[in-house]
Protein backbone atom coordinates (compact mmCIF):
# COMPACT_ATOMS: atom_id res chain seq x y z
CA UNK A 1 0.00 0.00 0.00
CA UNK A 2 0.88 3.61 -0.21
CA UNK A 3 3.29 4.62 2.53
CA UNK A 4 2.71 8.06 3.97
CA UNK A 5 3.56 10.09 7.08
CA UNK A 6 0.47 10.25 9.27
CA UNK A 7 -0.21 12.03 12.55
CA UNK A 8 -0.36 9.93 15.69
CA UNK A 9 -4.07 10.65 16.13
CA UNK A 10 -4.81 9.60 12.54
CA UNK A 11 -2.95 6.34 13.09
CA UNK A 12 -4.91 5.73 16.29
CA UNK A 13 -8.17 6.44 14.48
CA UNK A 14 -7.23 4.01 11.71
CA UNK A 15 -6.40 1.33 14.27
CA UNK A 16 -9.75 1.91 15.97
CA UNK A 17 -11.66 1.74 12.68
CA UNK A 18 -9.87 -1.51 11.86
CA UNK A 19 -11.00 -2.96 15.20
CA UNK A 20 -14.66 -2.10 14.52
CA UNK A 21 -14.73 -2.90 10.80
CA UNK A 22 -17.25 -5.44 9.41
CA UNK A 23 -16.13 -8.98 10.19
CA UNK A 24 -14.60 -8.13 13.59
CA UNK A 25 -16.11 -9.44 16.87
CA UNK A 26 -16.56 -5.89 18.19
CA UNK A 27 -18.46 -4.78 15.09
CA UNK A 28 -20.69 -7.85 15.45
CA UNK A 29 -21.44 -6.80 19.02
CA UNK A 30 -22.16 -3.20 17.99
CA UNK A 31 -24.51 -4.35 15.22
CA UNK A 32 -26.37 -6.50 17.75
CA UNK A 33 -26.74 -3.49 20.03
CA UNK A 34 -28.12 -1.41 17.14
CA UNK A 35 -30.61 -4.10 16.16
CA UNK A 36 -31.69 -4.39 19.78
CA UNK A 37 -32.34 -0.63 19.81
CA UNK A 38 -30.34 -0.02 22.97
CA UNK A 39 -27.54 2.47 23.37
CA UNK A 40 -24.00 1.81 24.58
CA UNK A 41 -20.87 3.56 25.77
CA UNK A 42 -17.70 1.49 25.37
CA UNK A 43 -14.16 2.43 26.43
CA UNK A 44 -11.38 0.46 24.73
CA UNK A 45 -8.60 0.46 27.30
CA UNK A 46 -8.15 0.55 31.05
CA UNK A 47 -5.55 2.15 33.32
CA UNK A 48 -5.39 4.18 36.53
CA UNK A 49 -6.78 7.27 34.81
CA UNK A 50 -9.80 5.37 33.51
CA UNK A 51 -10.30 3.86 36.97
CA UNK A 52 -10.18 7.32 38.54
CA UNK A 53 -13.17 8.55 36.51
CA UNK A 54 -15.17 5.29 36.73
CA UNK A 55 -17.48 4.56 39.64
CA UNK A 56 -19.95 1.81 40.41
CA UNK A 57 -20.76 -1.05 38.11
CA UNK A 58 -19.37 -4.57 38.15
CA UNK A 59 -15.85 -5.91 37.81
CA UNK A 60 -16.09 -8.79 35.35
CA UNK A 61 -12.74 -9.54 33.65
CA UNK A 62 -14.31 -12.14 31.34
CA UNK A 63 -13.50 -13.08 27.72
CA UNK A 64 -14.99 -10.73 25.14
CA UNK A 65 -17.92 -12.00 23.08
CA UNK A 66 -20.31 -10.13 20.81
CA UNK A 67 -23.31 -11.63 22.55
CA UNK A 68 -21.89 -10.74 25.97
CA UNK A 69 -21.41 -7.14 24.87
CA UNK A 70 -24.99 -7.01 23.63
CA UNK A 71 -26.40 -8.32 26.92
CA UNK A 72 -24.29 -5.95 29.05
CA UNK A 73 -25.40 -2.99 26.92
CA UNK A 74 -28.96 -3.53 28.16
CA UNK A 75 -27.86 -2.11 31.51
CA UNK A 76 -27.25 1.58 32.08
CA UNK A 77 -23.66 2.72 32.26
CA UNK A 78 -20.47 2.20 30.30
CA UNK A 79 -18.60 -0.96 29.38
CA UNK A 80 -14.81 -1.03 29.71
CA UNK A 81 -12.79 -3.39 27.50
CA UNK A 82 -9.07 -4.08 27.46
CA UNK A 83 -6.91 -2.53 24.71
CA UNK A 84 -6.82 -5.70 22.63
CA UNK A 85 -10.60 -6.19 22.83
CA UNK A 86 -10.16 -9.69 24.19
CA UNK A 87 -11.72 -9.17 27.62
CA UNK A 88 -14.63 -7.27 29.15
CA UNK A 89 -13.21 -5.64 32.27
CA UNK A 90 -16.18 -3.80 33.76
CA UNK A 91 -19.82 -3.08 32.99
CA UNK A 92 -22.61 -0.72 34.14
CA UNK A 93 -19.92 1.84 35.03
CA UNK A 94 -20.72 5.50 35.64
CA UNK A 95 -18.06 7.68 33.99
CA UNK A 96 -17.28 11.14 35.36
CA UNK A 97 -14.77 12.84 33.05
CA UNK A 98 -13.48 16.36 33.64
CA UNK A 99 -16.48 18.63 32.99
CA UNK A 100 -14.21 21.50 31.92
CA UNK A 101 -13.14 19.60 28.78
CA UNK A 102 -14.91 21.33 25.87
CA UNK A 103 -17.54 19.33 24.00
CA UNK A 104 -19.90 20.24 21.18
CA UNK A 105 -22.08 17.19 21.78
CA UNK A 106 -25.57 17.72 23.18
CA UNK A 107 -26.53 14.18 24.25
CA UNK A 108 -25.26 12.97 27.61
CA UNK A 109 -23.80 9.73 26.23
CA UNK A 110 -21.99 11.41 23.32
CA UNK A 111 -20.72 14.26 25.49
CA UNK A 112 -19.33 11.76 28.00
CA UNK A 113 -17.75 9.71 25.20
CA UNK A 114 -16.02 12.77 23.73
CA UNK A 115 -14.66 13.95 27.08
CA UNK A 116 -13.45 10.48 28.13
CA UNK A 117 -11.64 10.06 24.80
CA UNK A 118 -9.93 13.43 25.17
CA UNK A 119 -9.03 12.92 28.84
CA UNK A 120 -7.79 9.31 28.75
CA UNK A 121 -6.46 9.01 25.20
CA UNK A 122 -8.34 5.73 24.74
CA UNK A 123 -10.88 5.20 21.93
CA UNK A 124 -14.50 5.43 23.05
CA UNK A 125 -17.42 4.01 21.06
CA UNK A 126 -20.89 5.48 21.43
CA UNK A 127 -24.01 3.76 20.10
CA UNK A 128 -26.99 6.10 19.84
CA UNK A 129 -30.32 4.51 20.73
CA UNK A 130 -32.44 7.26 19.17
CA UNK A 131 -30.37 8.07 16.06
CA UNK A 132 -29.24 4.47 15.43
CA UNK A 133 -25.63 5.44 14.70
CA UNK A 134 -22.23 4.25 15.90
CA UNK A 135 -19.64 6.96 16.59
CA UNK A 136 -15.97 6.48 17.42
CA UNK A 137 -14.16 9.13 19.48
CA UNK A 138 -10.36 9.14 19.23
CA UNK A 139 -8.63 12.15 20.77
CA UNK A 140 -10.24 15.22 19.23
CA UNK A 141 -11.72 13.27 16.32
CA UNK A 142 -15.29 12.04 16.02
CA UNK A 143 -16.00 9.50 13.28
CA UNK A 144 -19.49 8.22 12.52
CA UNK A 145 -19.61 4.76 10.98
CA UNK A 146 -21.56 4.48 7.76
CA UNK A 147 -23.31 1.61 6.05
CA UNK A 148 -20.98 -0.58 4.00
CA UNK A 149 -23.00 0.12 0.85
CA UNK A 150 -22.47 3.88 1.12
CA UNK A 151 -18.74 3.50 1.74
CA UNK A 152 -18.41 1.04 -1.14
CA UNK A 153 -20.18 3.41 -3.52
CA UNK A 154 -17.77 6.25 -2.69
CA UNK A 155 -14.82 3.87 -2.84
CA UNK A 156 -15.76 2.70 -6.34
CA UNK A 157 -16.01 6.31 -7.52
CA UNK A 158 -12.56 7.00 -6.07
CA UNK A 159 -11.21 3.84 -7.71
CA UNK A 160 -12.49 4.97 -11.13
CA UNK A 161 -10.79 8.34 -10.59
CA UNK A 162 -7.58 6.58 -9.56
CA UNK A 163 -7.60 4.51 -12.76
CA UNK A 164 -7.81 7.67 -14.89
CA UNK A 165 -5.07 9.40 -12.91
CA UNK A 166 -2.84 6.33 -13.07
CA UNK A 167 -3.25 6.18 -16.86
CA UNK A 168 -2.19 9.82 -17.10
CA UNK A 169 0.73 9.17 -14.72
CA UNK A 170 1.97 6.34 -16.95
CA UNK A 171 1.87 8.68 -19.94
CA UNK A 172 3.85 11.51 -18.35
CA UNK A 173 6.28 9.04 -16.78
CA UNK A 174 7.02 7.47 -20.18
CA UNK A 175 7.47 10.93 -21.68
CA UNK A 176 9.92 11.84 -18.92
CA UNK A 177 11.95 8.68 -19.61
CA UNK A 178 12.23 9.56 -23.31
CA UNK A 179 13.20 13.15 -22.50
CA UNK A 180 15.83 11.94 -20.04
CA UNK A 181 17.42 9.75 -22.69
CA UNK A 182 17.42 12.65 -25.17
CA UNK A 183 18.75 15.05 -22.52
CA UNK A 184 15.80 17.40 -23.05
CA UNK A 185 14.24 17.41 -19.56
CA UNK A 186 12.92 20.66 -18.14
CA UNK A 187 11.85 21.51 -14.59
CA UNK A 188 8.23 21.50 -15.81
CA UNK A 189 8.53 17.86 -16.96
CA UNK A 190 9.80 16.79 -13.53
CA UNK A 191 7.16 18.84 -11.72
CA UNK A 192 4.34 17.31 -13.79
CA UNK A 193 5.47 13.74 -13.00
CA UNK A 194 5.88 14.54 -9.29
CA UNK A 195 2.46 16.22 -9.35
CA UNK A 196 0.78 13.16 -10.87
CA UNK A 197 2.55 10.81 -8.47
CA UNK A 198 1.29 12.86 -5.52
CA UNK A 199 -2.26 12.97 -6.91
CA UNK A 200 -2.32 9.20 -7.34
CA UNK A 201 -0.91 8.77 -3.83
CA UNK A 202 -3.59 10.98 -2.28
CA UNK A 203 -6.45 9.18 -4.02
CA UNK A 204 -4.94 5.80 -3.07
CA UNK A 205 -4.69 6.97 0.54
CA UNK A 206 -8.39 7.85 0.52
CA UNK A 207 -9.28 4.42 -0.86
CA UNK A 208 -7.06 2.79 1.77
CA UNK A 209 -9.23 4.42 4.43
CA UNK A 210 -12.35 3.04 2.74
CA UNK A 211 -10.78 -0.43 2.62
CA UNK A 212 -9.94 -0.19 6.31
CA UNK A 213 -13.47 0.82 7.25
CA UNK A 214 -15.04 -1.86 5.05
CA UNK A 215 -13.14 -4.66 6.77
CA UNK A 216 -13.92 -8.03 5.20
CA UNK A 217 -16.23 -6.30 2.69
CA UNK A 218 -13.27 -4.44 1.21
CA UNK A 219 -11.09 -7.36 0.12
CA UNK A 220 -11.82 -7.04 -3.61
CA UNK A 221 -11.32 -3.29 -3.44
CA UNK A 222 -7.98 -3.84 -1.71
CA UNK A 223 -6.78 -6.13 -4.50
CA UNK A 224 -7.76 -3.59 -7.17
CA UNK A 225 -5.99 -0.82 -5.29
CA UNK A 226 -2.84 -2.89 -4.85
CA UNK A 227 -2.70 -3.61 -8.57
CA UNK A 228 -3.04 0.07 -9.49
CA UNK A 229 -0.52 1.57 -7.09
CA UNK A 230 2.22 -1.06 -7.07
CA UNK A 231 5.51 0.74 -7.64
CA UNK A 232 4.16 4.26 -7.09
CA UNK A 233 5.92 4.74 -3.74
CA UNK A 234 9.25 3.67 -5.22
CA UNK A 235 8.72 5.89 -8.26
CA UNK A 236 8.10 8.93 -6.05
CA UNK A 237 11.38 8.49 -4.22
CA UNK A 238 13.33 7.75 -7.42
CA UNK A 239 12.09 10.96 -9.06
CA UNK A 240 13.13 12.96 -6.01
CA UNK A 241 16.57 11.30 -5.86
CA UNK A 242 17.10 11.85 -9.58
CA UNK A 243 16.59 15.60 -9.37
CA UNK A 244 17.49 16.33 -5.75
CA UNK A 245 19.50 19.56 -5.65
CA UNK A 246 23.04 18.97 -4.42
CA UNK A 247 25.07 20.83 -1.84
CA UNK A 248 25.80 20.33 1.82
CA UNK A 249 22.64 22.08 2.86
CA UNK A 250 20.48 20.15 0.42
CA UNK A 251 17.41 18.45 1.83
CA UNK A 252 16.84 14.73 2.01
CA UNK A 253 14.34 12.95 -0.29
CA UNK A 254 12.10 12.36 2.74
CA UNK A 255 12.00 16.08 3.53
CA UNK A 256 11.07 16.96 -0.04
CA UNK A 257 8.38 14.29 -0.10
CA UNK A 258 6.98 15.76 3.12
CA UNK A 259 6.91 19.21 1.49
CA UNK A 260 5.10 17.76 -1.50
CA UNK A 261 2.54 16.07 0.74
CA UNK A 262 2.00 19.34 2.60
CA UNK A 263 0.84 21.15 -0.56
CA UNK A 264 -2.83 22.10 -0.60
CA UNK A 265 -5.01 20.70 -3.42
CA UNK A 266 -4.94 24.16 -5.04
CA UNK A 267 -1.14 24.37 -4.96
CA UNK A 268 -0.75 20.79 -6.17
CA UNK A 269 -2.36 21.56 -9.53
CA UNK A 270 0.19 24.34 -10.11
CA UNK A 271 3.51 22.99 -11.52
CA UNK A 272 5.26 26.08 -10.17
CA UNK A 273 4.23 25.27 -6.61
CA UNK A 274 5.32 21.66 -7.06
CA UNK A 275 8.71 22.82 -8.40
CA UNK A 276 9.14 25.07 -5.35
CA UNK A 277 8.28 22.20 -3.02
CA UNK A 278 11.00 20.13 -4.72
CA UNK A 279 13.40 23.12 -4.49
CA UNK A 280 13.78 23.10 -8.28
CA UNK A 281 12.86 26.78 -8.63
CA UNK A 282 9.54 28.57 -9.08
CA UNK A 283 7.21 29.41 -11.96
CA UNK A 284 9.76 31.39 -13.96
CA UNK A 285 12.20 28.46 -13.88
CA UNK A 286 9.83 25.83 -15.28
CA UNK A 287 11.44 25.87 -18.71
CA UNK A 288 14.95 25.56 -17.32
CA UNK A 289 16.94 22.40 -18.01
CA UNK A 290 17.07 19.58 -15.47
CA UNK A 291 19.58 16.72 -15.52
CA UNK A 292 18.67 13.32 -14.00
CA UNK A 293 21.19 11.25 -12.10
CA UNK A 294 19.84 7.99 -13.51
CA UNK A 295 18.14 6.32 -10.53
CA UNK A 296 14.77 5.91 -12.31
CA UNK A 297 16.11 4.20 -15.41
CA UNK A 298 18.64 2.06 -13.55
CA UNK A 299 15.82 0.81 -11.32
CA UNK A 300 14.18 -0.60 -14.46
CA UNK A 301 17.22 -2.76 -15.27
CA UNK A 302 16.42 -6.33 -14.12
CA UNK A 303 18.25 -7.86 -11.14
CA UNK A 304 20.32 -4.78 -10.39
CA UNK A 305 20.80 -4.33 -6.60
CA UNK A 306 20.18 -0.87 -5.15
CA UNK A 307 23.73 -0.76 -3.76
CA UNK A 308 25.13 -1.20 -7.28
CA UNK A 309 22.73 1.47 -8.58
CA UNK A 310 24.06 3.90 -5.96
CA UNK A 311 27.68 3.15 -6.93
CA UNK A 312 26.96 3.60 -10.64
CA UNK A 313 25.27 6.96 -10.07
CA UNK A 314 28.04 8.11 -7.74
CA UNK A 315 30.74 7.02 -10.21
CA UNK A 316 29.26 8.52 -13.38
CA UNK A 317 27.39 11.46 -11.87
CA UNK A 318 24.51 11.57 -14.35
CA UNK A 319 22.34 9.63 -16.77
CA UNK A 320 23.99 10.91 -19.94
CA UNK A 321 27.39 9.71 -18.75
CA UNK A 322 25.84 6.33 -17.92
CA UNK A 323 24.25 6.05 -21.35
CA UNK A 324 27.56 6.76 -23.09
CA UNK A 325 29.59 4.41 -20.85
CA UNK A 326 31.00 1.26 -22.42
CA UNK A 327 31.39 -2.21 -20.90
CA UNK A 328 34.92 -1.44 -19.68
CA UNK A 329 33.76 1.85 -18.12
CA UNK A 330 30.97 0.09 -16.23
CA UNK A 331 33.31 -2.63 -14.99
CA UNK A 332 35.43 0.03 -13.30
CA UNK A 333 32.66 0.41 -10.71
CA UNK A 334 32.93 -1.75 -7.60
CA UNK A 335 30.53 -4.69 -7.69
CA UNK A 336 30.06 -4.55 -11.46
CA UNK A 337 31.67 -7.51 -13.21
CA UNK A 338 31.58 -8.25 -16.91
CA UNK A 339 28.20 -10.00 -16.84
CA UNK A 340 26.56 -7.24 -14.81
CA UNK A 341 28.18 -4.57 -16.98
CA UNK A 342 26.71 -6.19 -20.09
CA UNK A 343 23.34 -6.48 -18.36
CA UNK A 344 23.38 -2.76 -17.48
CA UNK A 345 24.53 -1.76 -20.95
CA UNK A 346 21.91 -3.88 -22.71
CA UNK A 347 19.20 -2.89 -20.23
CA UNK A 348 19.79 0.84 -20.74
CA UNK A 349 19.92 0.38 -24.51
CA UNK A 350 16.58 -1.43 -24.53
CA UNK A 351 15.02 1.21 -22.30
CA UNK A 352 16.32 3.97 -24.56
CA UNK A 353 14.96 2.28 -27.66
CA UNK A 354 11.53 1.51 -26.21
CA UNK A 355 11.15 4.99 -24.69
CA UNK A 356 11.95 6.73 -27.97
CA UNK A 357 9.60 4.43 -29.87
CA UNK A 358 6.75 5.09 -27.43
CA UNK A 359 7.28 8.82 -27.72
CA UNK A 360 7.45 9.15 -31.48
CA UNK A 361 5.54 6.19 -32.90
Amino acid sequence: MVGTERSEETLRLRATLASIAPGTPLRDGLERILRGRTGALIVIGQDKLVESIATGGFVLDVPFTATGLRELAKMDGAIILDRDITRIQRAAVHLMPDHTIPSEETGTRHRTAERVAKQTGYPVISVSQSMQIIAAYVGDTRHVLEEAGQILSRANQALATLERYKLRLDEVSSTLSALEIEDLVTVRDVAVVAQRLEMVTRIAREIEDYVLELGTDGRLLSLQLEELVTGVDAERELVIRDYLPGGRRGRSPQELLAQLEALSPTDLVDPGSVARALTLGSGEHLDGAAAPRGYRLLAKVPRLPSTVVDRLVEHFGGLQQLLSAGIDDLQAVEGVGELRARSVREGLSRLAESSILERYV
